[in-house]
């Protein structure tokens, strides 16, 4: 049975492009490729062809797991979200108890992640720490020099 993935409606629609792109470019290319390597002559001591269907597999590799994962995807609508814990799809601003520091982040599927738009995985440590949180309270997470205590500032959407 395959894992139930959430996304944003943002999150679903770029990886449904990623598998169109895959689908209508990259696989008449690689299919291209070997046809092209195919006309060239003896297939045994052909090392572009070769190349060529090991790409294609992969690639059928790729279009497989994304077909699976749309196939089992979940798009969350935020409007019916519960603003009053965190949940994935809630922006949590959080106070390191330790030096005061205060940081924000968006709980977002795996797919989604991204430390740069301050979003982070839901499997993350942080993140499951958080989940369930109100603000107010004080989250313990373990990562791996030790425990941290986050304190719940703000949740948001």
């Amino acid at each position: 049975m395959s894992k139930i993935s959430y996304f944003t409606e943002e999150g679903f629609q770029k990886i449904i492009g990623e598998l169109k792109h895959l689908k209508t470019v990259e696989r008449p290319s690689i299919s291209a490729q070997i046809a092209e390597a195919r006309d060239k002559g003896d297939l045994s001591e052909n090392a572009e062809y070769d190349a060529a269907k090991e790409a294609q597999g992969l690639l059928e590799m790729k279009i497989s797991k994304l077909e699976t994962l749309v196939a089992n995807a979940r798009v969350v609508d935020e409007s019916e979200l519960d603003n009053s814990k965190v949940l994935i799809l809630s922006k949590v601003t959080i106070k390191n108890i330790a030096n005061s520091s205060e940081m924000e982040y968006t709980i977002v599927s795996e797919k989604e992640a991204n430390m740069k738009e301050k979003k982070i995985s839901i499997n993350s440590p942080i993140a499951k720490g958080l989940l369930g949180k109100k603000v107010g309270d004080v989250a313990e997470v373990q990562v791996p020099s030790g425990i941290m205590k986050f304190e719940i500032v703000n949740i948001s959407r």
